[in-house]
């Protein structure tokens, strides 16, 4: 095992023994260290936040921006609870609610294959890793350069049922057939992967490159697109996660429409818990024709 996998391993079982709430102080202590040292990740929070929130003051966006900070750093270190820690305590950690908007899909006249459609909030992994305890589905992850780093990822997603992880260099197959197989696809809509499979649609008022895979996929398999939301509790006390009605008349045919329909969506749930987004990721990254980057 490489030096940096033995540390991560480490520093991963360390952090499992740790009570949650001491998980929670000490990430604030380290998010003020970060909201310093990671100069290109606090102007890029910062100037999504500007974008999309013109009329707050600089003072708000920065409240917001170093608010997410410390949700994201502990969200973070949460993971070694996570990859570590028995189903009994990810259930007691993390709730899951409204399940029945999914199950639906799983019986009966109603038996479709489901896309769960996970926006970028703090805490996506919890949902996921809960989710498994209770049953399997599948989903695409970003391999890792170190081999070792690769396998405890790996294997803290997958310690439940029969979930899959999908390499994204293995394309679309895998997944289609993990589908149809029974397993519900667990997908991260709102990620800038530049021009390929995109299309420039509002994202609160500003063009944003958004992938169509959503509406192409959903209509491949036919499956129902199910939309999850996970909202991180103060101090420690876990995560809420919900599960909203399945969108209606999607696909519609219409890649640029559903993808209005897909970034409307976050939009509302964003404006309900603005911090917990991922406002660290450069979502205008791609512009369109012309213009220059909002990130210079």
């Amino acid at each position: 095992m490489t030096f940096a996998g033995v540390i991560a391993r480490a520093g991963s079982q360390l952090l499992a023994r740790l009570p949650l709430p001491w998980i929670a102080t000490l990430s604030g202590g380290l998010a003020q260290l970060g909201w310093w040292l990671a100069k290109s990740r606090r102007n890029v929070a910062l100037t999504n936040l500007r974008l999309c929130f013109p009329h707050k003051s600089e003072a708000e966006r920065e409240i917001i921006a170093r608010t997410h900070f410390r949700a994201y750093v502990q969200a973070a270190l949460e993971h070694g609870f996570l990859w570590n820690a028995s189903g009994e305590r990810i259930r007691d950690y993390v709730s899951l609610h409204d399940e029945f908007e999914w199950k639906k899909f799983r019986t009966g006249d109603e038996r479709r294959p489901i896309i769960w459609l996970c926006p970028h909030f703090i805490g996506l992994d919890s949902a996921a890793i809960r989710i498994s305890v209770d049953t399997s589905g599948c989903s695409l992850y970003s391999e890792q350069s170190n081999p070792d780093l690769d396998a405890m990822m790996l294997a803290g997603r997958t310690r439940f049922g029969e979930s899959k992880i999908i390499a994204r260099t293995e394309g679309v197959k895998p997944i289609i057939r993990a589908m149809k197989s029974g397993l519900p696809f667990y997908y991260l809509p709102d990620m800038d992967f530049g021009l390929r499979d995109s299309v420039f649609v509002p994202f609160f008022g500003v063009n944003a490159a958004t992938i169509t895979g959503v509406s192409r996929l959903a209509k491949l398999t036919h499956a129902a697109v199910v939309p999850v939301i996970v909202t991180q509790r103060p101090n420690g006390a876990g995560y809420d996660v919900r599960f909203y009605p399945a969108f209606e008349n999607f696909p519609s045919g219409d890649d640029v429409a559903d993808a209005k329909t897909v970034n409307e969506f976050i939009e509302h749930r964003v404006l309900e818990n603005i911090p917990q987004y991922l406002w660290t990721h450069k979502r205008f990254k791609t512009r369109p024709p012309g213009e220059k980057s909002v990130y210079g």
